[in-house]
């Protein structure tokens, strides 16, 4: 029997990159899977034989009716993967007031209204399994070390971190378990990101810049969007039913060194 099956998860920024990773490997484990996300994730839902909802992770009122679609829709909720966030490559002088604000709105309020909301569907079906509930937080080894240039993203991607140990604390007693993911630089849209900003940086091409960012990470390669999918999956299963407040650092070991 799939390891998942049975259960009720969603996914925020599930439209592409780490979300939909994570959408595909937790139905490929059983999972009933919501997708949700500003832009059209229908397809994908389609897919995986799941709901979509369109979310915009930043507005409450939008959260409220997230959880009375999956009370409706699905029946309640078991897991809650909390990925959608915003890359900002800028200066602290270049960064405005109204960038940090956009930034924190997504990728700290985001999650702290979703954790906010979600835990009374988690907490309802939290008692059926030796593990529990879980909630997985997508932060960053951005919100472990430094990053020249990037101060609104270090910054968000701290709290993140940190906030997810607190609620771990704070829900254990309802079996509602709560750690983060830590990934490095991964072949994603956002990755692009990373990667166009560092070869305007160093003044050097798309393939140049990909290959000393690689050879940054002791493995010698990017990760792949599978590769943090796969480390949500089994902090969201039985797997993990000893874990709440770790932070699961898949880097390539660039925080190793």
């Amino acid at each position: 029997m799939p390891e998942l099956d049975g259960r009720v998860a969603l996914v925020t920024g599930a439209s592409r990159g780490i979300g939909a990773a994570t959408a595909r490997a937790l139905a490929a484990a059983g999972a009933r899977v919501i997708v949700t996300d500003l832009s059209d994730g229908s397809a994908l839902a389609d897919e995986l034989g799941g709901l979509y909802f369109q979310h915009d992770v930043s507005s409450e009122s939008a959260w409220v009716e997230a959880m009375g679609f999956a009370r409706a829709e699905a029946g309640g909720l078991d897991i809650l993967v909390n990925n959608a966030g915003l890359f900002l490559q800028k200066s602290l002088l270049e960064t405005t007031l109204e960038d940090w604000r956009r930034i924190h709105a997504v990728n700290v309020e985001g999650v702290f209204l979703g954790c906010k909301h979600a835990v009374p569907l988690l907490a309802e079906r939290a008692g059926r399994r030796a593990g529990g509930a879980a909630i997985v937080n997508i932060s960053s080894v951005a919100g472990l070390v430094g990053a020249a240039g990037a101060i609104c993203y270090n910054a968000s991607k701290g709290a993140v971190r940190i906030m997810t140990k607190g609620l771990a604390l704070e829900l254990a007693r309802r079996q509602i378990r709560v750690n983060s993911v830590h990934p490095g630089l991964i072949d994603t849209h956002m990755g692009q990101e990373v990667l166009d900003s560092a070869a305007a940086r160093l003044g050097v091409g798309d393939n140049e810049a990909r290959a000393r960012l690689a050879r940054g990470h002791p493995l010698g390669r990017l990760g792949l969007d599978s590769n943090i999918a796969d480390a949500v999956a089994f902090l969201a299963s039985d797997r993990a039913a000893y874990m709440t407040g770790s932070e699961l650092v898949v880097d390539g070991g660039f925080t190793a060194q």
